[in-house]
């Protein structure tokens, strides 16, 4: 009972309190890379840390891109919150229907829409890219575009990945990275280099909106 009613107030309570949080925020979006992409239809894989995924529902959920969620009870309410903002979920993670996942989000790309993928979910380690992320790319030839939000004050949360939380009335900068396009084929040592390069991409505009919104 107290499980299920956690699940049913949760979600709902966190969505309102993430919209209330983001009427204080000064958010200055970035957007010239996926507004191509917006414009041109283009499907597209978008990701960002777990640290980072706060705000990223009630800045694009009308986009009603498609997330990858774990089967976990943390998983459950992920796909509740996001649900609140309009998102759907496919559930699955490196450890748990990773492959049946893959499947879907290959069938959501292939019919022209976008997913967005926490690379280093769902329990870590922090900021380290997992391999799905460079297989999904590879498979269905869509890009990968880094996504980040950095805030001049902030809470950060005693979990694994860190999680931060903007304080009210801080200023805050989203900004889209430049597409990443991973080929078709790949032996191991490619791979691991696309993997290194997306964990790379994504840590180094981590770095330059922590700048940026602290200026």
């Amino acid at each position: 009972m107290k499980g299920r009613l956690s699940l049913a107030l949760v979600p709902v309570l966190g969505a309102w309190a993430v919209r209330l949080l983001a009427l204080t925020l000064r958010i200055r979006r970035e957007e010239t890379t996926a507004r191509s992409l917006w414009e041109s239809r283009t499907p597209t894989i978008y990701a960002a840390w777990h640290s980072r995924i706060l705000m990223m529902p009630y800045l694009y959920g009308w986009r009603r891109t498609r997330v990858l969620a774990s089967r976990s009870g943390d998983g459950e309410l992920v796909v509740r919150f996001v649900g609140r903002f309009g998102m759907e979920a496919v559930r699955g993670s490196s450890s748990r229907g990773g492959a049946g996942a893959l499947r879907v989000l290959m069938q959501y790309l292939k019919e022209g829409q976008d997913v967005f993928v926490v690379p280093d979910g769902p329990r870590g380690p922090r900021e380290i890219a997992k391999p799905g992320i460079v297989t999904l790319a590879r498979l269905s030839g869509a890009p990968v575009v880094p996504m980040a939000l950095g805030a001049a004050r902030e809470w950060r949360l005693g979990s694994w990945d860190e999680f931060r939380i903007p304080k009210p009335f801080t200023r805050c900068v989203m900004q889209f990275g430049e597409p990443i396009r991973l080929g078709r084929a790949g032996d191991r040592a490619e791979d691991e280099a696309a993997r290194k390069e997306v964990e790379t991409a994504l840590s180094q505009l981590c770095w330059q909106v922590d700048q940026e919104a602290r200026r």
